[in-house]
């Protein structure tokens, strides 16, 4: 799975956990990198890393906070009129369980944290890189989920009641995947493919950690299958899919209700409206 050396990808939240290793995989396989992050001394610090270890690969940065949906928009604008090309997105920044899972936290635009940063932004960010990603087809999203998946409550989709960090973060993973089954439908026959992941389990991540769980394997763990949705020719035409790590798998239930599916995608095209 060599990359192309004309070949350009971004990776949102590429600071740290999985994102950072990622970075450096796909650094060591050339082309241009473009690396996202909300803190500037993290993200210039991985940058370095990047360019250090792989002097020939180009490395690039943009900085926003995906828990602001203005500043997708704005980041979305800013790499369609910087990049002459993309060819991959890997959504992978995330809002883990939190430290103080029972806080709960909402964003400048009134919604709930987790949703808005695992769901709405990377929903809006694709969709504002859409027309560059079709411009470069064929052209590959993989959306970073969870195997860690709860139903949505239409009635309490922000989790006003009972709230809980950690089944925040499930209803958010299972509503991104639901997003992904949604866009491909749209954009078969594009040539852009999207597809989502569970990439390892409980990876020595900050977000596991801060929720306070014992990680299991090294974000290494979780880089493999991920990189293997976007580079495998062999998957050059998948789309639609959800894997467990290597596995084209079933994701829970409520992903293959359409119903379900048009209430959220209707829901969310209104939120993330500029």
């Amino acid at each position: 799975m060599e990359q192309h050396e004309h070949h350009t990808t971004l990776i949102t939240g590429a600071t740290s956990g999985m994102g950072h290793a990622l970075a450096l995989d796909l650094a060591a396989r050339g082309g241009t990198l473009l690396l996202h992050g909300r803190d500037a001394g993290r993200l210039d610090a991985v940058a370095a890393e990047a360019r250090a270890a792989h002097p020939g690969t180009t490395v690039r940065t943009y900085l926003a906070d995906l828990s602001d949906l203005d500043q997708v928009h704005s980041l979305a604008d800013r790499i369609r009129a910087a990049e002459p090309h993309l060819d991959g997105l890997v959504n992978n920044a995330v809002a883990g369980g939190g430290s103080r899972p029972l806080v709960r936290e909402l964003t400048p635009q009134g919604h709930e944290l987790r949703f808005s940063v695992n769901h709405l932004a990377p929903y809006a960010l694709t969709r504002g890189l859409l027309p560059l990603l079709a411009a470069s087809a064929p052209a590959r999203v993989v959306n970073v989920a969870s195997i860690g998946q709860e139903t949505i409550d239409f009635d309490d989709v922000m989790l006003e009641r009972d709230y809980e960090g950690l089944r925040a973060y499930c209803r958010s993973k299972l509503a991104l995947i639901m997003a992904t089954f949604e866009l491909a439908a749209e954009l078969d026959g594009t040539g852009v493919t999207v597809n989502t992941l569970h990439p390892a389990h409980l990876m020595d991540t900050p977000a596991v950690r801060a929720y306070g769980l014992t990680p299991e394997v090294t974000t290494e763990e979780g880089v493999r299958p991920t990189v293997r949705l976007l580079l495998d020719p062999g998957l050059a035409g998948t789309t639609g899919r959800y894997f467990d790590r290597f596995t084209d798998s079933r994701a829970h239930e409520q992903a293959y209700d359409t119903e379900a599916r048009a209430r959220l995608m209707e829901l969310t095209e209104r939120l993330v409206r500029k």
